[in-house]
């Protein structure tokens, strides 16, 4: 919401639990509803969408959730600023599955909301989307946590634990997989595109092996 939806790692999709989504979700309607909302200069969270295009891309996008059968909550224009600045209410949306508009970037200030009763089919759902930039975790759970930060877990170039999907800290590699892909910058990957990689093998002993253990007598 910091950016109104408008940057890559901006938080798209929340997969909750069974067990604490009734209590959650509320929480969250309420929290969204008390946020503030015009110039940030002015101290506001929720600054304007870049121009009347991308309030338009939003409402075309939330009409989508619902035709989905999605359950919205927010999103309307706020009246905020000169007549020709675009601010959003943050949107909550409730999507019974993962739609396909739920797998499109939108950058605006919508936030769908899924349930889940089991880990792996929320790491498969959460997989299943063209983008692969960044990923986060909450759990009071060590296994979920070494499970969705494991190769058969988030398949996003940034996976967090038990904080936001933020991804540009310094001292780590930002970048991600799939259409948000092109590999890698900052974090240990900066000092390498200084370096030319060599391979070496080094043999300590009396004999001369072949590769792949190849036989070759001269006798």
């Amino acid at each position: 919401m910091g950016t109104a939806g408008q940057r890559c790692t901006t938080l798209r999709r929340l997969f909750v639990h069974d067990s604490i989504y009734d209590a959650l979700v509320p929480r969250l309607k309420k929290a969204c509803q008390s946020l503030q909302i015009g110039d940030p200069r002015a101290g506001k969270l929720i600054g304007p969408l870049i121009d009347k295009s991308s309030f338009d891309n939003m409402q075309t996008a939330l009409q989508a959730a619902e035709k989905a059968g999605g359950k919205v909550s927010g999103g309307k224009r706020a009246a905020v600023g000169e007549n020709d600045a675009y601010y959003a209410e943050p949107a909550i949306v409730e999507m019974p599955d993962q739609a396909e508009i739920v797998r499109r970037e939108t950058f605006a200030p919508i936030l769908y909301v899924m349930r889940y009763s089991d880990l792996s089919e929320a790491i498969r759902l959460h997989n299943d989307v063209p983008q692969g930039l960044s990923s986060s975790i909450f759990t009071t759970e060590l296994a979920e946590a070494e499970i969705f930060v494991s190769a058969v877990g988030s398949d996003c170039g940034i996976a967090n634990v038990n904080i936001g999907p933020s991804g540009a800290e310094i001292g780590g590699a930002f970048g991600g997989e799939k259409e948000t892909g092109g590999g890698r910058e900052s974090g240990s990957d900066s000092w390498k595109a200084y370096m030319r990689r060599v391979t070496t093998t080094v043999n300590y002993g009396k004999s001369l092996p072949l590769a792949q253990g190849v036989e070759f007598p001269v006798d």
